[in-house]
């Protein structure tokens, strides 16, 4: 009973702060806000960034790393689609995959440098956090970019603002489906390929996967890239929800991330965690400060209980049996 509790913690933490909000949600006109369909799906839609970063940063932590660079990723992304569909007259396509071509490419590089040349991942990515932050005030001028749309030169095509809309019914926001469908897919993929296999093999025991033949280099590269791909996929949704890419964005959204994955039950130090518990983690912070928001709670003290939890998530890992995988 206890390894099943603490086997599926993430989607119990999940349920009881749903219902600790449901409890505490204010009322207006007889209804309780929180339960309104609007008010959750915003819920979904103020995640979905964050919750894209954290399937990547998943991947990332299982195999015992961790990437500190996704935040100034997604910054210099959402810069990069405003810059390229904006000042360079590119069409949505060919800028979007343009951008995710970069972020890929930047993910890989991290890797190699981990991978072949050994330095810690926390050092590699630290610098990278400071290279994609100096890259996107570069890019932009040190200015933001508004992203206004039109036929017209120096406007966007009307194409990129669907990522601001809301689908069925205008219910679901975009961004939301966006999140859902990488957060399957990775699920698939940690699930039935032999690649998640390696993955978790690697963060078990790195060196005992070497011996068994897993080609280690290989498998932290594909994943570090896998990450950069998601932070620049989450910087274009980004641009997409504001109409605006700016060098600053993403400040501190690494750390969401790494929140979400620790609170979705993974272990730092690798080997142990799913994408199921990681989406759990990013909804779980993400109705945690709706319900918050919605009591007025002040800001400051919001991020003192989101940090208590993220704390209490963690001593539960401490807690959590050797056999609970």
């Amino acid at each position: 009973m206890t390894a099943w509790l603490f086997r599926f913690q993430s989607l119990f933490g999940l349920v009881l702060v749903f219902l600790a909000a449901v409890v505490f949600s204010p009322v207006r006109n007889g209804e309780l806000l929180f339960l309104d369909s609007g008010n959750l799906f915003n819920v979904v839609r103020a995640m979905s960034e964050i919750g894209i970063l954290a399937v990547g940063m998943t991947f990332v932590i299982l195999v015992g790393g961790i990437d500190l660079s996704v935040g100034s990723v997604l910054g210099l992304a959402s810069v990069g689609a405003a810059v390229l569909l904006v000042r360079q007259d590119f069409g949505v396509l060919p800028a979007v995959l343009a951008v995710l071509a970069a972020g890929l490419v930047f993910g890989l590089l991290q890797g190699v440098v981990t991978a072949k040349l050994g330095i810690q991942a926390f050092i590699v990515t630290l610098a990278g956090m400071q290279i994609a932050r100096a890259l996107a005030r570069i890019f932009s001028g040190g200015q933001g970019v508004e992203i206004a749309y039109g036929d017209a030169p120096g406007r966007a095509p009307a194409a990129f603002s669907l990522l601001g809309e809301r689908t069925f019914g205008g219910l679901v926001p975009i961004p939301a489906l966006i999140f859902a469908v990488v957060a399957g897919l990775a699920a698939i993929l940690l699930r039935v390929t032999a690649f998640s296999r390696h993955v978790y093999a690697i963060g078990g025991n790195e060196k005992a996967a070497r011996l068994s033949g897993v080609p280690v280099d290989r498998v932290k590269i594909l994943v570090f890239g896998l990450c950069g791909l998601l932070a620049v996929l989450a910087g274009i949704v980004h641009a997409g929800q504001l109409n605006y890419g700016g060098p600053n964005d993403g400040s501190m959204a690494e750390l969401d991330a790494i929140a979400a994955v620790v609170i979705g039950g993974a272990s730092l130090s690798g080997g142990r965690g799913t994408v199921v518990g990681t989406v759990a983690g990013a909804l779980l912070v993400g109705v945690l400060r709706n319900i918050l928001t919605l009591n007025n709670v002040d800001s400051n003290v919001q991020l003192l209980i989101i940090g208590l939890v993220i704390v209490a998530a963690a001593g539960l890992q401490r807690l959590r049996p050797a056999a609970v995988g």
